[in-house]
Protein backbone atom coordinates (compact mmCIF):
# COMPACT_ATOMS: atom_id res chain seq x y z
CA UNK A 1 0.00 0.00 0.00
CA UNK A 2 1.23 3.65 -0.93
CA UNK A 3 0.89 6.38 1.87
CA UNK A 4 0.13 9.57 1.14
CA UNK A 5 -0.31 11.07 5.04
CA UNK A 6 3.31 10.44 6.75
CA UNK A 7 3.51 9.77 10.53
CA UNK A 8 4.14 12.98 10.97
CA UNK A 9 1.46 16.07 11.68
CA UNK A 10 1.38 17.65 7.70
CA UNK A 11 -0.28 21.05 7.21
CA UNK A 12 -2.56 21.24 4.45
CA UNK A 13 -3.66 23.66 2.31
CA UNK A 14 -7.13 22.53 0.79
CA UNK A 15 -8.47 23.79 -2.68
CA UNK A 16 -11.52 23.60 -4.77
CA UNK A 17 -12.96 25.39 -7.74
CA UNK A 18 -16.61 26.35 -8.06
CA UNK A 19 -17.87 26.97 -11.63
CA UNK A 20 -20.69 28.23 -13.12
CA UNK A 21 -22.54 25.03 -12.55
CA UNK A 22 -21.64 24.40 -8.99
CA UNK A 23 -24.14 25.72 -5.97
CA UNK A 24 -21.72 27.89 -3.76
CA UNK A 25 -23.36 26.57 -0.11
CA UNK A 26 -22.17 23.32 -2.00
CA UNK A 27 -18.63 24.07 -2.73
CA UNK A 28 -17.87 25.28 1.08
CA UNK A 29 -20.11 22.15 2.31
CA UNK A 30 -17.69 19.85 0.27
CA UNK A 31 -14.77 21.86 1.67
CA UNK A 32 -15.49 21.36 5.00
CA UNK A 33 -16.40 17.63 4.61
CA UNK A 34 -12.41 17.41 2.65
CA UNK A 35 -11.06 19.01 5.69
CA UNK A 36 -12.99 16.54 7.92
CA UNK A 37 -10.80 13.84 5.43
CA UNK A 38 -7.66 15.08 6.61
CA UNK A 39 -7.77 15.04 9.83
CA UNK A 40 -8.80 11.78 9.50
CA UNK A 41 -5.64 11.16 7.42
CA UNK A 42 -4.02 12.68 10.07
CA UNK A 43 -3.25 16.16 8.49
CA UNK A 44 -4.10 19.76 9.88
CA UNK A 45 -5.99 21.98 7.66
CA UNK A 46 -3.92 25.67 7.81
CA UNK A 47 -5.99 27.58 5.05
CA UNK A 48 -9.29 26.26 2.30
CA UNK A 49 -9.38 28.49 -0.73
CA UNK A 50 -11.81 28.29 -3.82
CA UNK A 51 -11.35 29.30 -7.19
CA UNK A 52 -13.88 30.85 -8.91
CA UNK A 53 -13.38 30.23 -12.49
CA UNK A 54 -16.31 29.21 -15.80
CA UNK A 55 -14.17 26.27 -16.23
CA UNK A 56 -11.93 23.95 -14.47
CA UNK A 57 -8.30 24.40 -16.07
CA UNK A 58 -7.25 21.63 -18.47
CA UNK A 59 -3.51 21.97 -17.26
CA UNK A 60 -3.64 23.64 -13.51
CA UNK A 61 -7.04 22.86 -12.60
CA UNK A 62 -7.40 26.64 -10.96
CA UNK A 63 -5.23 28.25 -13.71
CA UNK A 64 -1.95 29.09 -13.98
CA UNK A 65 -2.10 32.49 -12.63
CA UNK A 66 -3.75 31.19 -9.21
CA UNK A 67 -1.24 28.81 -9.10
CA UNK A 68 1.44 30.66 -8.89
CA UNK A 69 0.09 32.84 -6.32
CA UNK A 70 -0.37 29.32 -4.58
CA UNK A 71 3.45 28.70 -4.45
CA UNK A 72 4.17 32.33 -2.53
CA UNK A 73 1.15 31.76 -0.41
CA UNK A 74 2.11 28.17 0.84
CA UNK A 75 6.00 29.68 1.77
CA UNK A 76 4.71 31.60 3.55
CA UNK A 77 2.41 29.32 6.02
CA UNK A 78 4.63 26.61 5.59
CA UNK A 79 1.92 24.06 3.67
CA UNK A 80 3.78 20.30 3.30
CA UNK A 81 0.88 19.12 1.23
CA UNK A 82 -1.71 20.21 -0.93
CA UNK A 83 -5.52 18.58 -0.92
CA UNK A 84 -8.05 19.07 -4.25
CA UNK A 85 -11.23 18.53 -3.45
CA UNK A 86 -12.11 17.06 -6.82
CA UNK A 87 -9.72 14.11 -9.31
CA UNK A 88 -6.72 15.62 -11.12
CA UNK A 89 -5.75 14.43 -14.66
CA UNK A 90 -2.13 12.72 -14.22
CA UNK A 91 -1.15 16.08 -16.29
CA UNK A 92 -2.93 18.59 -13.79
CA UNK A 93 -0.91 16.96 -10.66
CA UNK A 94 2.28 16.68 -12.98
CA UNK A 95 2.42 19.96 -13.50
CA UNK A 96 1.02 21.14 -10.07
CA UNK A 97 3.58 19.56 -8.19
CA UNK A 98 6.52 20.63 -10.55
CA UNK A 99 5.64 24.35 -9.82
CA UNK A 100 4.00 23.63 -6.31
CA UNK A 101 7.11 21.60 -4.82
CA UNK A 102 5.05 20.30 -2.53
CA UNK A 103 3.14 17.18 -2.51
CA UNK A 104 -0.20 17.33 -4.20
CA UNK A 105 -3.15 14.90 -3.21
CA UNK A 106 -6.67 14.52 -4.93
CA UNK A 107 -9.56 13.71 -3.25
CA UNK A 108 -9.90 10.38 -4.29
CA UNK A 109 -6.27 9.82 -3.33
CA UNK A 110 -7.09 11.13 -0.01
CA UNK A 111 -10.28 8.65 0.44
CA UNK A 112 -7.81 6.00 -0.79
CA UNK A 113 -5.28 6.97 1.72
CA UNK A 114 -7.53 6.46 4.98
CA UNK A 115 -8.86 3.48 3.39
CA UNK A 116 -5.49 1.92 3.62
CA UNK A 117 -4.83 2.53 7.08
CA UNK A 118 -8.20 1.70 8.42
CA UNK A 119 -8.25 -1.92 6.59
CA UNK A 120 -7.84 -4.24 9.31
CA UNK A 121 -8.96 -7.78 7.70
CA UNK A 122 -6.90 -9.14 4.55
CA UNK A 123 -10.25 -8.89 2.60
CA UNK A 124 -9.86 -5.07 2.81
CA UNK A 125 -6.31 -4.97 2.12
CA UNK A 126 -6.65 -6.58 -0.19
CA UNK A 127 -9.21 -4.24 -1.94
CA UNK A 128 -7.71 -1.13 -0.57
CA UNK A 129 -4.52 -2.16 -2.59
CA UNK A 130 -6.51 -3.31 -5.62
CA UNK A 131 -7.69 0.27 -5.61
CA UNK A 132 -4.86 2.07 -4.92
CA UNK A 133 -3.00 0.39 -7.79
CA UNK A 134 -5.72 1.02 -10.39
CA UNK A 135 -6.13 4.66 -9.53
CA UNK A 136 -2.28 5.05 -9.61
CA UNK A 137 -1.51 3.23 -12.71
CA UNK A 138 -2.43 6.04 -14.99
CA UNK A 139 -0.29 8.46 -12.70
CA UNK A 140 3.16 7.27 -12.58
CA UNK A 141 5.83 9.15 -13.52
CA UNK A 142 9.60 8.35 -13.70
CA UNK A 143 9.63 9.17 -10.11
CA UNK A 144 7.68 6.15 -9.44
CA UNK A 145 10.42 3.58 -8.26
CA UNK A 146 9.41 2.06 -4.66
CA UNK A 147 8.28 -0.86 -6.50
CA UNK A 148 11.89 -1.58 -8.91
CA UNK A 149 13.44 -0.96 -5.51
CA UNK A 150 11.56 -3.82 -4.08
CA UNK A 151 11.40 -6.24 -6.74
CA UNK A 152 14.01 -5.06 -9.29
CA UNK A 153 17.03 -7.43 -10.11
CA UNK A 154 17.17 -10.53 -12.28
CA UNK A 155 13.43 -10.84 -14.24
CA UNK A 156 12.27 -8.25 -13.64
CA UNK A 157 13.17 -5.98 -17.29
CA UNK A 158 12.32 -6.92 -20.68
CA UNK A 159 14.82 -6.03 -23.70
CA UNK A 160 15.05 -2.44 -24.24
CA UNK A 161 12.14 -1.69 -21.74
CA UNK A 162 12.56 1.40 -19.91
CA UNK A 163 11.83 1.80 -15.83
CA UNK A 164 8.41 3.18 -16.34
CA UNK A 165 7.22 0.22 -18.25
CA UNK A 166 8.79 -2.28 -16.02
CA UNK A 167 7.25 -0.34 -13.28
CA UNK A 168 3.61 -0.51 -15.20
CA UNK A 169 3.92 -3.98 -15.98
CA UNK A 170 4.45 -4.69 -12.55
CA UNK A 171 1.58 -2.79 -11.23
CA UNK A 172 -0.64 -4.62 -14.14
CA UNK A 173 0.62 -8.26 -12.56
CA UNK A 174 -0.56 -7.22 -9.54
CA UNK A 175 -3.27 -5.98 -10.44
CA UNK A 176 -4.77 -9.25 -12.15
CA UNK A 177 -3.25 -11.23 -9.16
CA UNK A 178 -5.40 -8.97 -6.69
CA UNK A 179 -8.59 -9.44 -8.96
CA UNK A 180 -8.17 -13.00 -9.03
CA UNK A 181 -8.02 -13.02 -5.48
CA UNK A 182 -11.10 -11.04 -4.67
CA UNK A 183 -13.02 -13.42 -6.72
CA UNK A 184 -11.72 -16.16 -4.77
CA UNK A 185 -13.07 -14.00 -1.67
CA UNK A 186 -16.60 -13.31 -3.82
CA UNK A 187 -16.82 -17.18 -4.71
CA UNK A 188 -16.24 -18.53 -0.50
CA UNK A 189 -19.03 -15.51 0.73
CA UNK A 190 -21.65 -17.04 -1.48
CA UNK A 191 -21.28 -19.74 -0.15
CA UNK A 192 -21.45 -18.57 2.89
CA UNK A 193 -24.84 -17.04 1.82
CA UNK A 194 -26.47 -19.66 0.18
CA UNK A 195 -25.69 -21.87 3.31
CA UNK A 196 -27.94 -19.47 5.49
CA UNK A 197 -31.03 -18.29 3.02
CA UNK A 198 -33.12 -19.08 5.17
CA UNK A 199 -32.44 -16.63 7.51
CA UNK A 200 -33.38 -12.95 6.68
CA UNK A 201 -30.83 -10.16 5.96
CA UNK A 202 -31.23 -6.53 6.94
CA UNK A 203 -28.55 -4.26 5.85
CA UNK A 204 -27.56 -0.77 7.46
CA UNK A 205 -26.01 1.62 4.72
CA UNK A 206 -25.53 5.17 4.96
CA UNK A 207 -23.71 8.24 4.52
CA UNK A 208 -20.56 8.15 6.26
CA UNK A 209 -20.87 9.48 9.82
CA UNK A 210 -24.30 8.84 9.52
CA UNK A 211 -24.57 6.77 13.03
CA UNK A 212 -24.88 3.36 11.37
CA UNK A 213 -22.31 1.80 13.74
CA UNK A 214 -23.77 3.17 16.84
CA UNK A 215 -27.46 2.19 15.99
CA UNK A 216 -25.87 -1.64 14.98
CA UNK A 217 -24.56 -1.84 18.38
CA UNK A 218 -27.63 -0.90 19.77
CA UNK A 219 -29.28 -3.34 18.13
CA UNK A 220 -27.24 -6.27 18.09
CA UNK A 221 -25.03 -5.54 21.60
CA UNK A 222 -22.26 -5.67 19.74
CA UNK A 223 -19.28 -3.24 20.24
CA UNK A 224 -18.25 -2.38 16.68
CA UNK A 225 -16.29 0.78 16.75
CA UNK A 226 -18.05 3.70 16.73
CA UNK A 227 -16.60 7.16 16.63
CA UNK A 228 -16.84 10.74 15.40
CA UNK A 229 -14.49 10.32 11.99
CA UNK A 230 -14.98 9.82 8.68
CA UNK A 231 -15.05 6.14 7.53
CA UNK A 232 -14.52 4.62 11.21
CA UNK A 233 -16.10 1.33 9.68
CA UNK A 234 -14.77 -0.35 7.10
CA UNK A 235 -15.31 -3.88 7.06
CA UNK A 236 -18.92 -5.42 6.99
CA UNK A 237 -20.01 -6.39 10.07
CA UNK A 238 -22.99 -9.31 10.54
CA UNK A 239 -24.28 -9.91 14.00
CA UNK A 240 -27.40 -11.83 14.56
CA UNK A 241 -30.96 -9.51 16.19
CA UNK A 242 -34.14 -10.76 17.52
CA UNK A 243 -37.29 -8.39 16.94
CA UNK A 244 -40.07 -8.71 19.25
CA UNK A 245 -41.96 -11.37 17.26
CA UNK A 246 -39.23 -14.09 17.87
CA UNK A 247 -37.90 -13.32 14.16
CA UNK A 248 -34.20 -14.18 13.75
CA UNK A 249 -32.67 -11.70 11.82
CA UNK A 250 -29.40 -11.08 10.25
CA UNK A 251 -27.89 -7.57 10.60
CA UNK A 252 -25.03 -6.20 8.72
CA UNK A 253 -23.31 -3.03 9.21
CA UNK A 254 -21.46 -1.61 5.92
CA UNK A 255 -18.58 0.90 5.02
CA UNK A 256 -19.96 4.78 4.89
CA UNK A 257 -20.86 6.07 1.75
CA UNK A 258 -19.62 9.31 0.58
CA UNK A 259 -19.80 12.05 -2.81
CA UNK A 260 -17.18 11.47 -5.45
CA UNK A 261 -16.39 8.18 -4.16
CA UNK A 262 -13.60 6.68 -6.29
CA UNK A 263 -15.05 4.71 -8.71
CA UNK A 264 -11.98 2.04 -8.65
CA UNK A 265 -13.22 1.59 -4.81
CA UNK A 266 -17.02 0.86 -5.28
CA UNK A 267 -15.55 -1.69 -7.93
CA UNK A 268 -13.00 -3.32 -5.75
CA UNK A 269 -15.14 -3.30 -2.48
CA UNK A 270 -18.10 -4.97 -4.05
CA UNK A 271 -17.13 -8.58 -2.16
CA UNK A 272 -17.81 -6.22 0.72
CA UNK A 273 -21.04 -4.68 -0.48
CA UNK A 274 -22.39 -7.54 -1.33
CA UNK A 275 -24.20 -7.49 2.03
CA UNK A 276 -26.05 -5.05 0.60
CA UNK A 277 -27.01 -6.48 -2.43
CA UNK A 278 -28.31 -9.46 -0.77
CA UNK A 279 -30.00 -7.63 2.09
CA UNK A 280 -33.69 -8.32 2.05
CA UNK A 281 -34.84 -5.13 3.67
CA UNK A 282 -31.95 -1.87 3.39
CA UNK A 283 -32.11 0.37 6.73
CA UNK A 284 -30.65 3.87 5.15
CA UNK A 285 -29.52 5.69 8.01
CA UNK A 286 -29.43 9.44 7.74
CA UNK A 287 -27.69 12.18 10.28
CA UNK A 288 -31.18 14.65 9.79
CA UNK A 289 -29.03 16.88 12.16
CA UNK A 290 -26.68 18.02 9.06
CA UNK A 291 -27.78 20.51 7.14
CA UNK A 292 -27.20 18.80 3.52
CA UNK A 293 -28.54 15.59 4.45
CA UNK A 294 -30.82 15.83 1.74
CA UNK A 295 -27.49 16.06 -0.66
CA UNK A 296 -26.28 13.12 1.34
CA UNK A 297 -29.47 10.56 0.66
CA UNK A 298 -29.09 11.87 -2.47
CA UNK A 299 -25.27 10.30 -2.63
CA UNK A 300 -26.60 7.00 -1.37
CA UNK A 301 -30.00 6.45 -3.65
CA UNK A 302 -26.90 7.00 -6.53
CA UNK A 303 -24.49 4.54 -4.83
CA UNK A 304 -27.15 1.93 -4.09
CA UNK A 305 -28.07 2.32 -7.98
CA UNK A 306 -24.55 1.67 -8.64
CA UNK A 307 -24.42 -1.56 -6.86
CA UNK A 308 -28.18 -2.62 -8.43
CA UNK A 309 -29.70 -2.20 -5.24
CA UNK A 310 -32.10 0.48 -6.14
CA UNK A 311 -35.59 -1.39 -6.64
CA UNK A 312 -34.64 -3.03 -2.76
CA UNK A 313 -37.20 -2.54 0.41
CA UNK A 314 -35.53 0.11 2.17
CA UNK A 315 -36.60 2.06 5.12
CA UNK A 316 -35.42 5.53 6.00
CA UNK A 317 -33.84 6.34 9.27
CA UNK A 318 -33.32 9.35 10.38
CA UNK A 319 -30.84 9.37 13.02
CA UNK A 320 -29.48 12.03 15.79
CA UNK A 321 -33.19 13.44 16.12
CA UNK A 322 -31.73 14.46 19.64
CA UNK A 323 -29.91 17.51 18.46
CA UNK A 324 -32.77 18.38 16.71
CA UNK A 325 -34.74 21.39 18.51
CA UNK A 326 -37.62 22.60 15.38
CA UNK A 327 -40.37 20.26 16.13
CA UNK A 328 -41.73 21.45 12.70
CA UNK A 329 -38.92 20.22 11.01
CA UNK A 330 -39.69 16.69 12.46
CA UNK A 331 -43.26 17.04 11.65
CA UNK A 332 -41.72 17.76 7.97
CA UNK A 333 -39.80 14.58 7.82
CA UNK A 334 -43.11 12.65 9.13
CA UNK A 335 -45.40 14.46 6.57
CA UNK A 336 -42.63 14.10 3.41
CA UNK A 337 -41.59 10.45 4.16
CA UNK A 338 -44.30 8.49 5.91
CA UNK A 339 -43.29 5.43 6.35
CA UNK A 340 -39.94 6.17 7.68
CA UNK A 341 -38.61 6.27 11.31
CA UNK A 342 -37.19 9.61 13.31
CA UNK A 343 -34.59 8.07 15.97
CA UNK A 344 -31.49 8.46 18.22
CA UNK A 345 -29.55 5.73 18.24
CA UNK A 346 -27.06 7.23 20.76
CA UNK A 347 -29.73 7.80 23.04
CA UNK A 348 -32.44 4.89 21.75
CA UNK A 349 -35.18 7.06 21.04
CA UNK A 350 -37.91 5.56 18.83
CA UNK A 351 -36.14 2.08 18.46
CA UNK A 352 -39.06 0.28 19.15
CA UNK A 353 -41.14 1.84 16.33
CA UNK A 354 -37.92 1.18 13.61
CA UNK A 355 -38.23 -3.01 14.31
CA UNK A 356 -41.78 -2.28 13.98
CA UNK A 357 -41.02 -1.25 10.78
CA UNK A 358 -39.00 -3.94 9.36
CA UNK A 359 -41.39 -6.28 11.51
CA UNK A 360 -44.07 -5.09 8.70
CA UNK A 361 -41.70 -5.55 6.24
CA UNK A 362 -40.81 -8.75 6.68
CA UNK A 363 -44.37 -10.04 7.50
CA UNK A 364 -45.14 -8.38 4.11
CA UNK A 365 -42.80 -10.08 2.16
CA UNK A 366 -42.63 -13.28 3.64
CA UNK A 367 -45.63 -16.09 4.23
CA UNK A 368 -45.96 -18.93 6.77
CA UNK A 369 -46.75 -22.09 5.24
CA UNK A 370 -47.55 -25.54 6.77
CA UNK A 371 -46.93 -28.96 5.44
CA UNK A 372 -46.39 -32.49 5.72
CA UNK A 373 -43.87 -34.31 4.19
CA UNK A 374 -44.63 -38.24 3.93
CA UNK A 375 -41.84 -40.72 5.48
CA UNK A 376 -40.47 -41.15 2.09
CA UNK A 377 -39.99 -37.61 1.02
CA UNK A 378 -38.05 -36.72 4.40
CA UNK A 379 -34.73 -36.41 2.46
CA UNK A 380 -36.59 -32.75 0.43
CA UNK A 381 -36.08 -31.74 4.22
CA UNK A 382 -32.43 -29.89 3.59
CA UNK A 383 -33.96 -28.93 0.12
CA UNK A 384 -36.51 -26.69 2.70
CA UNK A 385 -33.83 -25.22 4.61
CA UNK A 386 -31.84 -23.74 1.32
CA UNK A 387 -35.16 -21.49 0.70
CA UNK A 388 -36.69 -21.19 3.79
CA UNK A 389 -36.96 -20.62 8.00
CA UNK A 390 -37.82 -23.57 9.00
CA UNK A 391 -39.88 -22.60 12.51
CA UNK A 392 -40.88 -26.59 13.37
CA UNK A 393 -40.27 -29.53 12.18
CA UNK A 394 -41.64 -32.57 13.83
CA UNK A 395 -41.55 -36.49 13.00
CA UNK A 396 -44.53 -38.22 13.10
CA UNK A 397 -46.21 -41.82 11.91
CA UNK A 398 -47.74 -40.31 9.00
CA UNK A 399 -44.74 -37.85 8.04
CA UNK A 400 -42.85 -34.86 8.57
CA UNK A 401 -44.62 -31.72 9.59
CA UNK A 402 -42.88 -28.86 8.74
CA UNK A 403 -44.14 -25.23 9.54
CA UNK A 404 -42.26 -22.57 7.33
CA UNK A 405 -41.46 -19.21 6.73
CA UNK A 406 -40.58 -18.70 3.22
CA UNK A 407 -40.74 -15.30 0.82
CA UNK A 408 -44.07 -15.07 -1.17
CA UNK A 409 -41.60 -14.74 -4.59
CA UNK A 410 -40.28 -18.26 -3.68
CA UNK A 411 -43.56 -19.97 -2.79
CA UNK A 412 -42.96 -21.71 -6.38
CA UNK A 413 -40.04 -24.35 -4.87
CA UNK A 414 -42.43 -25.60 -2.81
CA UNK A 415 -43.77 -27.71 -6.19
CA UNK A 416 -40.38 -29.99 -5.35
CA UNK A 417 -42.19 -31.32 -2.59
CA UNK A 418 -44.86 -32.77 -4.56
Amino acid sequence: MIDIIQNKTERALLIAVKTRMHIRELVYEHLNELEELAKTAGAITVQKIVQEKHQYDGAYYVGKGKAEEIALLIEDLEIDLLIFDDDLTPGQARNLENLLKRKVVDRSGLILDIFASHAKTKTARTQVELAQLQYLLPRLTRAWTHLSKQYGGIGTKGPGETQIETDRRMIRDRISFLKNKLKEIEDDRNIQTKQRKDIIKVTLVGYTNAGKSTLFNLLTGAEVLAEDKLFATLDSTTRNFALQKSINVLLSDTVGFIRKLPHHLVASFKSTLSEVREADVILHIIDVSHPFHEDHMAVVRQTLEELGCKDKRQILVFNKIDLISDSEQIQFLINKYPGSAIVSAERGINITRLKELIEEIIEDEYTTVDITLPLEKSYLVPRVHQFAEVLMEKYEEDGVQLQIKIKKELQQKLDILQ
